[in-house]
């Protein structure tokens, strides 16, 4: 038998974005810096690959904003950042939005592409409109064609749309948010 046979067997799961939020406030709490909660969120919602690249991500911010004389915040982070944000960055196509969209809404993908406008189809398929301007680097025709031939104007009522939902609704905010971090990783 070899010496590997004889090692522990331990399965290893990804982080939540939970226990990722629990490893930046603890982390800030050791080191003794006040992180806003924005920034330690946006860290966990961005950086998931493993712990010790995500304290590595927080000891940059805090070294840079320290040595800059900067408050840490949230652009702060985002230009020390930018390079691993972009490395981690997975592209999401509008196909992905779609489908995870029509799941979520429990409508069918082919209304994505329909016509009709009941309030059932319509706003999920505003949802998935906005999401696809947020995510992807499609162009707002782009998106259009990707939704029945829809024409440009029509992307962007969706997205304004969404927007005045999203500070009026908090419940809709929610789902919005959930869908969006779910397409993000």
């Amino acid at each position: 038998r070899s010496r590997l046979g004889w090692g522990l067997v331990a399965d290893i799961h990804a982080t939540s974005y939970e226990l990722r939020l629990g490893i930046m406030e603890s982390k800030a709490e050791r080191i003794g810096v006040d992180i806003p909660s924005k920034v330690k969120e946006f860290l966990a919602h961005r950086i998931t690959s493993n712990v010790r690249e995500l304290e590595g991500a927080l000891n940059r911010v805090v070294a840079h904003a320290t040595l800059v004389g900067r408050e840490i915040s949230l652009e702060t982070c985002q230009d020390v950042l930018h390079d691993i944000l972009r490395a981690n960055d997975r592209r999401v196509t509008i196909e992905e939005i779609q489908k995870k969209v029509a799941e979520h809404f429990n409508i069918r993908i082919a209304d994505m592409h329909s016509a009709r406008r009941a309030r059932a189809i319509a706003r999920p398929r505003q949802v998935a409109m906005y999401l696809a301007k947020q995510l992807t680097s499609r162009s707002l025709p782009e998106i259009g064609r990707k939704f029945g031939g829809r024409d440009h104007t029509t992307v962007m009522h969706a997205v304004k749309k969404v927007e005045e939902l999203r500070q009026a609704d908090v419940t809709f905010c929610e789902d919005v948010d959930l869908l969006r971090r779910m397409l993000e990783g």
